[in-house]
């Protein structure tokens, strides 16, 4: 006779959310990030914005990979009212850029050949390749949980398991940087044109994002019309608005009318508004393919809702 004490869907544990391919991946993912902030805490130290953003990525995507890992391996995350296909999907996406991002701006601005001053002295730098070397696999960890969990073609998934859904991920991911290049002192206020740019981008953006929140929280049943069909829409909306600003802020920041073609010679390092027109300029190129992308893909994907 068994024991009265077994759940009816199985056992309470379940070891496969550690030993399977997946979770291997994810128990990477603890070992080389909790081995990444804390050598950087430790000896490895960080510092401005850069180091800031660095160890705010590491310890996060540590926070929700540790969550990630228990709920799989308890079977918690049955009681949680959201989608689980979809969360884990969407956070894997967001975890490699984010750490990917970490672990070039880590080596570039802290990891140095030679000694810095004392009392850091050799130590600490040796301490900051190692922190290098670790963010790098860190990155490399996460994207192998991407790849593995990717829908395959005519594959039955979640969406934000799709290539349509991990390109919401993406977009919304490239947005916030052409975001953070636009306050800094990019002067997007003086025409009209470039605050309808600016329009652009945030619309885009909320729009991306209620799409990534709806998935998640397994809400796209209830919307009243084909959710598939919303996002083709979408989509289609956003290829053309971004389109129009890839033309009209290159126009306005580059061409002798209205800007400068040429990046002006006393403008400083780091504080020149050209720059900053610049890195828009190339991430809304980036964003619109990105876009036509995810319409050429969203032509054909086959998800179910609750996953």
């Amino acid at each position: 006779m068994g024991s009265t004490m077994e759940p009816p869907g199985g056992a309470y544990l379940h070891l496969g959310a550690v030993t399977s391919p997946v979770g291997t991946a994810r128990v990477l993912q603890l070992a080389f990030g909790c081995t990444t902030f804390s050598l950087v805490a430790h000896r490895g130290g960080f510092a401005g914005v850069q180091g800031t953003f660095c160890m705010a990525a590491w310890g996060f995507c540590f926070a929700v990979s540790a969550l990630v890992v228990a709920c799989e391996f308890t079977r918690l995350h049955g009681c949680l009212r959201l989608s689980w296909g979809n969360f884990t999907a969407a956070f894997a996406m967001l975890a490699t850029l984010l750490c990917a991002t970490a672990a070039v701006l880590y080596p570039l601005y802290f990891a140095r050949r030679e000694c810095p001053p004392e009392p850091a002295g050799c130590a600490a730098r040796d301490f900051r390749l190692a922190a290098s070397v670790f963010a790098g696999l860190l990155f490399l960890a996460y994207a192998v949980e991407v790849a593995l969990t990717r829908a395959r073609p005519g594959q039955v998934s979640s969406y934000m398991a799709t290539v349509s859904g991990l390109l919401k991920i993406v977009q919304a991911f490239v947005a916030c940087i052409i975001f953070g290049a636009l306050v800094h002192d990019s002067r997007y206020g003086r025409y009209v044109a470039t605050q309808w740019c600016v329009a652009v981008y945030s619309l885009c953006f909320l729009a991306t994002v209620a799409v990534v929140a709806l998935s998640v929280m397994g809400h796209t049943g209830g919307l009243g019309c084909p959710f598939d069909r919303l996002v083709v829409v979408y989509t289609f909306l956003a290829v053309l608005l971004y389109l129009s600003a890839a033309v009209i802020w290159p126009v306005f920041c580059f061409d002798p009318k209205y800007g400068e073609p040429k990046r002006p010679p006393n403008c400083a390092r780091g504080s020149c508004p050209w720059d900053s027109q610049l890195v828009v300029a190339i991430f809304t190129y980036v964003n619109l393919l990105l876009y036509v992308v995810d319409l050429a893909y969203s032509q054909r994907i086959r998800f179910v809702p609750s996953l």
